[in-house]
């Protein structure tokens, strides 16, 4: 490849991969959408939580051997750029991409965590991060990490709760134990996604954590069967 060649190359990259900052409006579409197909699909399948897991730890280990191969080889990193670059962001030029750790965390959550919580911890990671970032990146002024904002914080808080809230609402009487459950179930999911600050990706924090804090709190106040 030549330098000119090269100069155009590079160029490319810097004109179609977003930053983290950006809006990003696409990624966060397609974010929302594969996730509610995929849980639609869950939700309707007869195979058990087990084997869905399986496949989607399938699919996260394929993502990682993906990325392992485009670093090392620049013709597959550049094909792969020119059909997933609208979704992708400059940092995941290099690196690994978000969609591995996406699959990883649904897939532990399915391993791990009862069907409940595993499903609502899903959620919370196709639903409240992507909100969390938009209202984050359009409105976040007061800074309370590293990339982080009160008001992103905020709307991710929201978010979780009202999916709690509405999601356990099918398979418990609201009452008082409910609004609590919720709260807190809001609490731990917002938190799980700012621990990315520290460099974590929060497509394996929002699942894990949040569905490791609903667990414990299901022990105390009980929502879930």
């Amino acid at each position: 490849m030549t330098t000119s060649h090269g100069q155009k190359y590079n160029s490319s990259f810097e004109t179609v991969l977003h930053k983290r900052s950006d809006l990003h409006i696409l990624r966060k579409l397609w974010h929302m959408s594969t996730g509610s197909v995929g849980l639609f699909i869950f939700l309707n399948s007869t195979q058990s939580q087990t084997f869905w897991a399986s496949v989607i730890l399938a699919i996260a280990l394929a993502g990682f051997t993906i990325d392992l191969v485009r670093n090392k080889v620049p013709a597959i990193n550049k094909l792969v750029i020119k059909f997933m670059g609208p979704l992708m962001r400059r940092s995941e030029k290099d690196g690994v991409s978000g969609l591995p750790f996406y699959a990883l965390g649904v897939s532990l959550s399915l391993f791990f965590y009862s069907r409940d919580i595993a499903i609502v911890s899903t959620m919370f990671l196709v639903f409240s991060d992507p909100l969390s970032s938009f209202f984050g990146i359009l409105y976040g002024k007061d800074k309370i990490l590293p990339n982080k904002s009160l008001q992103g914080a905020v709307a991710g808080f929201f978010t979780c709760y009202l999916i709690t809230l509405f999601y356990a609402m099918n398979t418990s009487a609201l009452g008082t134990h409910l609004l609590l459950f919720a709260i807190i179930s809001g609490v731990i999911g917002s938190a799980s996604e700012l621990v990315s600050a520290f460099n974590i990706d929060d497509n394996l924090t929002i699942p894990v954590i949040s569905g490791l804090g609903m667990t414990l709190l299901n022990k105390y106040v009980t929502v879930f069967a």
